[in-house]
């Protein structure tokens, strides 16, 4: 749920102004509209779900991904779960741990100014993730578990796909979690402002991305420094054999990027903590952070090279 107290940290996606709400408001957002202070532009939200995104800007793959998710919703979990087995790839389970990892969710403190933890999900999907990461939380964030107090921690999703996002909020009711917040959101232009969240990661989508670069950005802009950036997606595994099937099906999966790959290069520039590992045959995870005065949470050891 988005609650009013939550409205003071949107900002408009087209100019970063503040937003107002103008509408029916009970413990959330109900129906109306979030207005920007400086350009005037009206975002709506409907049965408590804010719309944080321009829809001209998005286009091209954007557009296709979009189409594709809001369709085969409901399939996309069980795909994950018996596909990968089937592709040798490994189990979902396994792969969630590996990157749940390297967002070292258990270094994670309250904060010394009082304001909550916060963690943001970008492309949070069927929400699949959201109960791994409540799991992790140290016990002094414990009260940010479904039916305690919520003021030690705040876990924000947004994706792009209305489909995507009625299965993740049906999840959360299931969960009896009414404490995360979820928002339709490109994420080419985060509705946040600069050093938001405490914890930033994203799984499955920025191969098929307009500008992967500018979404890098993004999560960079909004993180707040020396605190981990996940980035997770596909990406064959070159130092291992790869027989005719393992080829065959690696297309099959990512039939919408002629050459999917670890997005090294389009890092930030000035990125910090690089690494770039593959975490089973066909997905690879890269973390980073940006340099600053908070905390540097690498997971040891030099930076590597995502693998070509």
């Amino acid at each position: 749920m988005i609650a009013p107290g939550d409205v003071q940290h949107l900002v408009c996606p087209r100019c970063r102004g503040g937003l107002g709400f103008e509408g029916s408001v009970a413990a959330r957002l109900d129906t109306g509209v979030l207005r920007c202070h400086d350009c005037g532009v009206a975002w709506p939200v409907e049965d408590g779900l804010p719309s944080l995104y321009d829809e001209d800007a998005v286009r091209g793959s954007d557009r296709f991904m979009r189409l594709l998710y809001d369709h085969l919703a409901p399939l996309h979990d069980p795909a994950v779960q018996y596909t990968l087995p089937l592709f040798q790839v490994g189990s979902a389970a396994d792969m969630r741990a590996g990157y749940l990892a390297r967002m070292a969710l258990e270094r994670l403190t309250p904060r010394s100014d009082g304001r909550p933890v916060r963690i943001l999900d970008i492309g949070v999907g069927t929400g699949a993730d959201l109960p791994l990461v409540r799991r992790r939380l140290p016990p002094s964030l414990s009260g940010g578990l479904p039916g305690a107090a919520a003021e030690a921690v705040e876990i924000w999703g947004l994706d792009l796909s209305r489909g995507m996002l009625r299965i993740c909020r049906d999840r959360l009711r299931r969960a009896g979690d009414r404490e995360t917040r979820l928002l339709l959101a490109d994420a080419h232009a985060l509705p946040f402002g600069d050093g938001v969240f405490d914890r930033v990661f994203h799984v499955g989508g920025i191969a098929g991305y307009r500008e992967p670069a500018r979404a890098l950005a993004e999560m960079a802009r909004v993180a707040v420094p020396g605190t981990p950036i996940v980035v997770v997606d596909e990406q064959l595994d070159r130092s291992r054999r790869q027989s005719l099937y393992h080829r065959l099906t690696f297309r099959l999966v990512t039939f919408y990027d002629p050459a999917p790959h670890c997005p090294v290069e389009h890092l930030p520039p000035g990125a910090v903590d690089v690494r770039a590992e593959q975490l089973n045959r066909f997905f690879y995870c890269l973390t980073f952070s940006m340099p600053g005065t908070g905390e540097i949470t690498s997971a040891g050891g030099p930076a590597s090279r995502a693998r070509e």
